[in-house]
């Protein structure tokens, strides 16, 4: 912390996250000149307005206190405005946070290449595989890889650079202390372990539909470029990709399939001109001079699923001697319920579970494979569900199980 620390805790409890102050500070000279500044100082201020100035008022400086002992006694770090820590690319926004709450080591954002990477929660398969590789392809050359955090994505990005011992960065919308998405709690400990949890909201603030809006415009501004994979047209990966742009950052986008109407947000990106990223080295090249990256040793998507594949051999090589039997009776247990199962079912159920793959398919792609209605189609899917023969995702997609 800053030997200011408390006046920039006191500020935020004041005027909220994502509040305009840097006309305020500029005014007034610094935040210990406007905590000692009496009322009438306050009122005579140009940059102050009259609702501000009455939430200024009401805020303790004790409670500022308290709020630091919280975090120190629970080895939360708090970097505020004021701190050397504080990075300079947040310092270029227009509101940019009066502190942040960091769990586990900032890595320094200003000397590295910083990529943000976000997409839909309900990421099909081939967004999570896409997703790993780029970040995983970045990371090992160096790259910091900031997403939110949340399901689907951004647990891809963050896992693709963990998986190569890389640095990454999960900013929350929420608190520290919170009981949000308790399922990604053994992830967010993995990054903590691998860079930090980083938020603007004092702890035990919960997540609400208007703090992840401003947890966006943080992850745009502590990255140089932002890539998009897998977005609808009315989601917070486009939210993102909007505040990016506002910052002068760049904004590339992995193309989504035509068919795939649920995530035309991203093709709609690239139409508006958005960069298109095809493997690591379109996210990298833009920095690489400046940051000195060898662009040679940058892996191709091809030699990044060849490794990934190798990888998982060895694991599978390992465990091979000692497993082949019990998958060999899996698998026959699996095979032999399935034909039970299938053997009740009606024939429209049956030429639907045909089609089905181990992999998602829309339900427009089903239905032409199926040649059938698409009511007989979701109908024979629901049945196919109940019977644990298939399952679905968002987006109105399904495989089998």
């Amino acid at each position: 912390m800053s030997k200011n620390a408390v006046y920039w805790l006191w500020l935020q409890k004041a005027l909220g996250e994502g509040a305009f102050f840097k006309e305020i500070i500029k005014d007034f000279g610094g935040v210990k000149a406007l905590y000692d500044s009496n009322i009438l100082e306050w009122k005579m201020s140009p940059a102050l307005v009259s609702k501000q100035i009455s939430r200024l008022e009401k805020a303790k400086l004790s409670d500022a206190e308290n709020m630091a002992r919280l975090c120190e006694r629970n080895g939360w770090q708090i970097i505020d405005y004021d701190d050397d820590r504080y990075p300079q690319r947040l310092r270029e926004i227009v509101n940019p946070p009066a502190v942040l709450y960091v769990d586990g080591e900032l890595p320094d954002i200003d000397s590295r290449v910083v990529l943000g990477i976000v997409g839909t929660r309900r990421a099909s398969e081939y967004a999570v595989k896409v997703t790993g590789l780029m970040s995983g392809g970045v990371a090992r050359c160096g790259a910091v890889v900031v997403s939110g955090g949340a399901l689907g994505v951004d647990s891809a990005a963050h896992r693709g650079a963990l998986s190569v011992n890389g640095k990454t960065v999960a900013v929350l919308g929420c608190g520290f202390g919170t009981n949000y998405l308790a399922a990604n709690r053994p992830l967010r400990n993995a990054i903590k372990n691998g860079g930090a949890l980083v938020t603007e909201f004092p702890p035990f603030t919960p997540a609400t539909k208007y703090t992840f809006p401003l947890r966006n415009r943080l992850i745009s501004a502590l990255s140089l470029g932002v890539l998009v994979v897998e977005a609808g047209v009315k989601s917070g990966s486009l939210i993102t990709a909007e505040f990016a742009l506002e910052q002068g950052r760049d904004v590339f986008a992995v193309p989504c399939s035509i068919l795939s109407p649920d995530y035309a947000g991203t093709n709609k990106l690239i139409e508006d001109g958005a960069t298109i990223a095809l493997k690591p080295a379109d996210l990298l090249f833009p920095y690489a001079e400046r940051f000195k990256i060898d662009m040679s040793k940058v892996k191709t998507v091809n030699e990044l699923m060849e490794e990934t594949a190798d990888k998982n051999a060895n694991i599978a090589g390992a465990a091979e001697d000692k497993l082949s039997f019990e998958r060999l009776e899996e698998g026959r247990q699996k095979i032999e319920k399935r034909e039970k199962a299938l053997f009740g079912l009606s024939e429209s159920c049956k030429t639907v579970y045909g089609v089905l793959t181990e992999s998602f398919q829309h339900i427009d792609i089903i239905t032409e494979k199926c040649a059938m209605p698409v009511s007989a189609v979701l109908s024979a899917l629901t049945a196919l569900e109940i019977a644990d023969l298939a399952q679905s995702a968002g987006g109105k997609r399904y495989k089998r199980s």
